[in-house]
């Protein structure tokens, strides 16, 4: 028998559920005697693994094509369980100000970026950090010194806070008259109370809202452009965290050409400004949205995403306790009633559910939730209404972020089935990235900041993502965060909460069978083995052998989606 393609000469990792002991030859550690070292693949599946002895006298024919390894690992391919993908593809032309650690700098980059583009209607970009403005957040006069002929808008680098100059304010007919949308906040100048330029949550959507809106051939070129970006980084699937029904002919068109090269789950908004009986009728309008897409094995939905809160760096995430030196502990988006009502009637109809909660307390509401809707459905808690034709909890409802939690909040992750889907290098220990997270919320609350190893440790299933374009989508970012807890510089030594590292064989199966059961698609992927489906990434180094310190610069040489060969370097 002879394969479609062959790779040989690598150290394989078939992948494994996180949270069950590491199996024999995926530990750290060099590869032990026996483990297989090449993958046939045959009509988009794994067909065979074994020594390349056997694969080249067993599996090579005169059409096989052939990759060589170089003694690199050979892993299922990375599943971004949390990503934006067609606003990363727009950023891609837009001003980049990730991670510039200094006004001069940022503004710098803005000014050159807008003198490149003389005819550009608005100046628009993202990325910028709260540390290196006084007071954490920017005003319309600094970016008039670089920006003053054109509307500009630069989003936060977490996507709940933008930046406007004069004239975009005005051009949105934002005064010291305009009131506060309704989950949102203009920020004001307390003497004057005109607006500062930062705008906060809903308020964003102010100005926003009067941007000219890409075209459809715009969007299509910045998705193609952002799948072949991610494809080179190892990346085979994605789930996107926030998908608009007038974005779904994009994606479906460039299915149908047979372009596209991940396997896409999309989320449907669960907003918050709506009635319940809206948002019944609004579930029938998403049912219909996505009816065809029911079992197709490139382009799915069946999955909601709401948000509980906004972030801790605006003090916008809702809190059990007031922020430090504040009697605020923020406002979650959801009435605590109505998160609950909007929850049951989605899980009754069969969606999964996916919250944004990044506070405690927005964490323990969306658990309540949860839980609620569990024992109203009659079923299990964490089941539902019973199991899935996948054999796990038939829902798999998911808190997205849990920047900090409760610990009481800890353990019902593992008892109510609730997938943790955590971003690590959110929680880089950079000055820029943390000091003001920490210091918003004080040394109790920031220690038990991105808990994944004790979620894992306590039942969670754990699926891992980037939330690009917030960070940069790069698996090995995420990686290195997750199981050395330090920065990029090795800062600080030790790790920052070193008792939440993972170890490398667990954080690479949380960002392949963790985010595919997230997904309900471990069936299918997430590993490697005969007849799923041929997902892999090839890279440059055995970092099981290498160890911790190979994770950062690690290359991707090869990307199988569905036995297509969609990345070569």
């Amino acid at each position: 028998m002879t394969s479609d393609i062959l790779i040989v000469n690598g150290r394989v990792f078939r992948g494994f559920a996180p949270g069950s002991p590491i199996p024999a030859g995926s530990d750290a550690g060099p590869a032990p005697d026996g483990a297989p070292t090449a993958v046939a693949v045959s009509g988009g599946r794994i067909a065979w693994l074994g020594s390349d002895r056997e694969a080249l006298a067993g599996w090579r024919g005169p059409s096989t094509e052939l990759i060589d390894a170089r003694g690199g690992l050979v892993v299922p391919g990375f599943d971004d369980a949390h990503i934006h993908v067609l606003s990363g593809g727009r950023g891609l032309d837009r001003v980049d100000l990730y991670p510039l650690g200094s006004v001069e700098a940022i503004l710098e980059r803005i000014a050159a970026y807008a003198a490149a583009r003389p005819d550009a209607p608005w100046i628009l970009g993202r990325g910028w950090l709260y540390a290196p403005f006084p007071g954490g957040l920017p005003t319309r006069e600094l970016l008039d010194t670089v920006v003053p002929d054109r509307p500009a808008f630069l989003g936060c680098y977490d996507g709940h806070t933008a930046w406007a100059n004069s004239l975009a304010l005005a051009l949105a007919k934002i005064d010291r008259s305009t009131p506060d949308p309704v989950n949102g906040h203009i920020e004001r100048d307390p003497g004057t109370g005109e607006p500062t330029g930062a705008l906060k949550e809903a308020a964003m959507e102010l100005v926003r809202g009067i941007i000219p809106r890409p075209t459809a051939d715009q969007d299509r070129a910045s998705l193609l452009r952002a799948l072949e970006a991610l494809n080179g980084a190892g990346i085979t699937a994605l789930q996107d965290a926030w998908t608009t029904t007038d974005e779904l002919p994009v994606w479906r068109s460039i299915r149908d050409e047979g372009r596209l090269s991940v396997r896409a789950r999309l989320a449907l908004p669960m907003q918050s400004d709506q009635t319940v009986e809206a948002w019944r009728s609004r579930l029938d309008e998403w049912a219909a949205a996505v009816a065809d897409l029911e079992g197709d094995p490139w382009l799915t939905s069946g999955i909601l995403k709401g948000v509980a809160d906004g972030v801790i760096e605006s003090r916008t995430a809702a809190m059990l306790e007031p922020y430090e030196g504040s009697d605020s502990a923020g406002e979650p988006e959801f009435a605590p009633e109505q998160l609950d009502a909007f929850v049951a009637e989605a899980d009754r109809r069969g969606w999964q559910i996916e919250i944004h909660a990044i506070g405690d307390r927005g964490v323990r509401m969306t658990l309540d939730a949860f839980e609620r809707a569990a024992g109203s459905g009659g079923g299990p808690t964490g089941q539902a209404a019973g199991p899935g034709v996948d054999g796990g909890p038939r829902r798999r409802h998911r808190v997205e972020h849990i920047e900090t939690i409760a610990a009481d909040d800890i353990a019902r992750f593992g008892r109510l089935g609730v997938v943790a889907s955590m971003q690590p290098y959110h929680g880089v220990p950079t000055p820029n990235q943390i000091d003001v997270w920490s210091a918003n919320i004080g040394p109790d609350r920031a220690s038990r900041a991105w808990v994944y190893g004790s979620l894992l440790r306590h039942g969670a299933v754990l699926a891992l993502g980037s939330d690009w374009p917030v960070v940069p989508f790069d698996p090995f970012l995420a990686l290195h965060v997750a199981v050395t807890r330090q920065a990029d510089d090795g800062a600080p030594p030790g790790g920052w909460l070193p008792g939440e590292r993972l170890p490398l064989p667990v954080a690479l199966a949380a960002y392949g069978w963790g985010s595919a059961y997230a997904a309900h698609a471990e069936h299918r992927r997430g590993r490697i083995e005969v007849a799923l489906d041929a997902d892999l990434a090839v890279l440059d180094r055995d970092l099981l052998a290498e160890g911790t310190s190979s994770i950062l610069g690690t290359r991707v040489t090869a990307t199988l989606v569905g036995g297509r060969i969609v990345h070569r370097g």
